[in-house]
């Protein structure tokens, strides 16, 4: 990795909504925007973040696989000959007249507006189809460092100015570059002192409680989600988070795990390796796969019927399992979260959580924890929690 800014997943959204924020205001100011590129091990989710953080924002996403074009035009537009062209919007007696540059196949088409040819001509560029039309927009280069150097080379004024030659990207708009790291593990382009300084680069890394509550969010098999939460360990460079979504995707199908486990084994050698497998059939040796769902905990069954499945996993006393009661609990605060951003939040959930949270089942810290997520996570939706003043005293601890 290079010496820069190193970010989870959730900080590296909230620097790009940073950026984005402010990139509005230089283009409205008359100043160049920034451009973030965005450095990470393969598969760690740099696309699917950045995906996720323009729909949040409400801006369109265009990703442009750069690793992918073969002509230069494909990225920058063909070139075409443009004629310049004039119109009168004043008066005849007081003429005011406005000019464009136009391709010169839709010349007569200007000419039927009223428009006259100047005399000035010039080689311009076609608008690329990738291009978006519209305003509020986020364009990744994907793979940028994958990319051949000629593509890295021709991008140098997009990237610092969003424009080239005879086109410019909607206003509103931030460019964000995805690359591998450049340290012997990844064939990319060498970038130099020149290309670097258009940009600002950080590093995105693994974090645990970000994937957790992508992984929640996104629906991938819970059986995983938990897994990953035990051993989050097995998460590296060469079995990574694309890997083992991939994995866990591929067995969601089983409604036992245990009754299926051979061919679980034969998918996790294929798609996380031996010891990755070995370890995860241990987790289900040991039922840890049957765990209670955090919608279950949520909304399931009483009170007294979840708290006793929670006491029975978790332990009590000399037999309490920290691992377990932070499983549970953390997948209970981001689905709280995320049902709460979908649905509508009743008084029986409240009372549900409420119940939870008071009742000491996963421990003081972990209760603290719970209580603070879901009230950061959608505070609006949950305020009727601070109606307990042992919550009260939890959330302001």
């Amino acid at each position: 990795m290079s010496e820069s800014l190193e970010l989870s997943t959730t900080e590296l959204k909230t620097f790009l909504t940073h950026i984005v924020k402010t990139n509005k205001t230089l283009k409205e100011n008359g100043k160049h925007p920034v451009t973030v590129n965005v450095v990470g091990p393969a598969g760690i989710g740099k696309t699917t973040t950045i995906g996720d953080l323009a729909k949040e924002l409400g801006y369109s996403f265009t990703k442009v696989n750069l690793a992918q074009f073969d002509e230069l035009g494909d990225l920058l537009g063909f070139p075409v000959k443009e004629f310049q062209m004039k119109r009168n919007i004043g008066t005849k007696e007081s003429p005011k007249w406005t000019a464009k540059w136009v391709d010169e196949d839709i010349v007569e088409d200007y000419k039927n507006l009223k428009y006259q040819v100047t005399g000035n001509h010039r080689m311009g560029y076609s608008i690329p189809e990738w291009v978006p039309t519209k305003p509020k927009s986020i364009i990744l280069l994907d793979d940028f460092s994958r990319a051949q150097s000629r593509f890295i080379q021709a991008t140098m004024e997009l990237i610092a100015t969003q424009e080239y030659t005879s086109w410019k990207l909607p206003e509103d708009c931030t460019v964000i570059l995805s690359s591998n790291p450049d340290d012997g593990k990844y064939f990319v382009s060498a970038e130099d002192v020149a290309q670097k300084s258009r940009y600002i680069t950080v590093d995105m890394k693994f974090d645990v409680a970000s994937w957790s509550k992508w992984a929640e969010s996104a629906e991938i098999d819970g059986r995983g989600i938990n897994f990953i939460n035990m051993h989050p360990e097995v998460v590296t460079e060469e079995i990574n988070a694309r890997a083992i979504t991939n994995f866990f995707n591929a067995i969601s199908g089983f409604s036992s795990l245990k009754d299926n486990l051979g061919m679980v084994q034969m998918i996790g050698e294929g798609a996380v390796g031996l010891a990755f497998s070995a370890l995860f059939t241990t987790f289900i040796n040991n039922k840890l796969d049957k765990l209670v769902s955090p919608k279950e905990i949520l909304t399931g069954g009483t009170d007294e019927s979840i708290l006793a499945k929670l006491k029975d996993a978790i332990g009590v006393n000399e037999h309490y399992r920290a691992d377990i009661a932070s499983v549970l609990c953390t997948r209970f605060a981001n689905y709280a979260v995320m049902h709460a951003n979908k649905s509508k939040v009743d008084d029986a959930i409240i009372s549900r959580i409420t119940t939870l949270v008071t009742e000491n089942v996963f421990g003081d810290d972990l209760q603290y924890f719970a209580i603070r997520e879901i009230l950061n996570g959608n505070k609006q939706k949950y305020s009727k929690l601070m109606l307990n003043s042992d919550i009260v005293k939890m959330a302001t601890r």
